[in-house]
């Protein structure tokens, strides 16, 4: 009985893998074999060098790349520009496609708004001040219900922990165009344009600014800044010096945005063409240290260098001489540029602009004033703060 029972189960056990054979449902595919990466007929073959130094072993994959990067870029490095008008609606600035005088009670709050959504949380605010208020002195700039200060009274009651800072100059103000006061023989004049100044940030500070910023490049015009707050009550409130402001061409669409480029002479006054008998040499290096030790010396919080693309040895000569924050503005001509060759398909747009901003920070800037702070910061946001993935 036991040997018939053992018969029975082996033909059971045979019928049951011939049946399996001949399902098709039973049939189990061979697992793909991958084939091996193989190089480009006609590669020579070497033998593996010998190499204990190999650099890109710490650049072979994105985790790699991403642990070893030296420069991290985020939308807390952004001071956002922000122009304003005394009107309602916004008005498109043509030679700066993106941006806009903003209507100061509507415009900027949203523009601003949008600014915080995505992690930038300081701006930094130039008045396009109306024809009829301008004059020769620009004592417009420190008008209690300027524009200027109407503007940032309402930010800080709308965002009361968001970071304004101001421009401290005349030429917004002043019918010539120019910084600072002009004489009739075409000298513009110091220590009486630095009186006015000290006026415009105590100005700005009562409508609430927490940083001014003196962009006019008088001489001693930080020390004096800081006496006036100080005197004022207001020593809690910081400058941000323009350092190191070079008389650069690539400020064209800033002039157009405010309508504050040098005006033209005539037989009774001389207006000078351009800024460079307070604006720095672009040929100069030596002379920003000169710059940045005086305004370190009178009391300077932070220190700008303008503009940065081309001024990238100057922050790096900066950040090496002192222990200040760094701050440089990636100016209106820098935009529009990447704007223009992106608009013709001749650069990507967003990783241009990643790229320029990361070599600003890699210089040595803590602060990066740019018209691109919003795009930038969304692109950053998506690649979790990593500027090249």
């Amino acid at each position: 009985p036991h040997a018939l029972r053992g018969t029975k189960v082996a033909g059971a056990l045979r019928a049951r893998r011939v049946a399996s054979r001949a399902s098709p449902r039973a049939v189990v595919s061979e697992p793909a074999v991958s084939s091996a990466p193989f190089a480009p007929e006609g590669t020579p073959e070497v033998e593996s060098k010998s190499m204990p130094m190999r650099p890109r072993r710490n650049r072979r994959s994105p985790a790699v790349r991403g642990a070893f990067a030296e420069t991290i870029l985020t939308p807390a490095n952004f001071i956002y520009p922000v122009f304003v008008h005394d009107g309602e609606e916004d008005i498109p600035i043509a030679s700066m496609p993106g941006q806009s005088r903003l209507g100061w009670k509507t415009g900027l709050i949203e523009k601003v708004k949008e600014a915080r959504g995505e992690g930038v949380n300081q701006v930094v605010v130039f008045p396009k001040t109306p024809d009829n208020l301008k004059s020769y002195i620009g004592e417009e700039a420190f008008n209690a219900d300027g524009l200027a200060q109407r503007s940032i009274a309402l930010l800080k009651d709308t965002f009361p922990d968001l970071e304004v800072y101001t421009d401290v100059a005349l030429d917004p103000y002043n019918l010539d165009g120019h910084d600072g006061i002009v004489r009739s023989d075409g000298v513009v004049m110091n220590d009486e344009t630095v009186e006015f100044l000290c006026k415009q940030a105590v100005s700005q500070a009562r409508a609430g600014a927490d940083v001014v910023s003196p962009s006019d490049m008088m001489d001693g015009r930080v020390g004096a800044l800081r006496e006036a707050l100080d005197l004022a009550g207001y020593g809690h409130v910081s400058i941000m010096s323009y350092t190191a402001k070079y008389a650069s061409a690539f400020y064209g669409p800033f002039r157009d945005a405010l309508a504050s480029a040098p005006a033209k002479g005539g037989a009774e006054r001389t207006i000078p063409k351009d800024k460079k008998t307070y604006q720095m040499d672009p040929a100069n290096y030596r002379e920003a240290l000169r710059e940045a030790a005086l305004d370190e010396l009178e009391g300077a919080d932070i220190m700008m260098v303008k503009p940065a693309g081309a001024y990238l040895d100057i922050i790096r000569a900066l950040r090496d001489n002192t222990t200040l924050p760094i701050a440089a503005y990636q100016v209106s001509g820098e935009y529009a540029m990447l704007k223009a060759a992106a608009e013709r398909g001749w650069l990507n747009e967003d990783e241009c602009v990643l790229e320029s901003l990361l070599s600003i920070k890699r210089a040595g800037a803590d602060l990066i004033l740019t018209y691109f702070a919003i795009d930038a910061a969304k692109n950053l946001n998506k690649n979790g703060c990593r500027a090249l993935p």
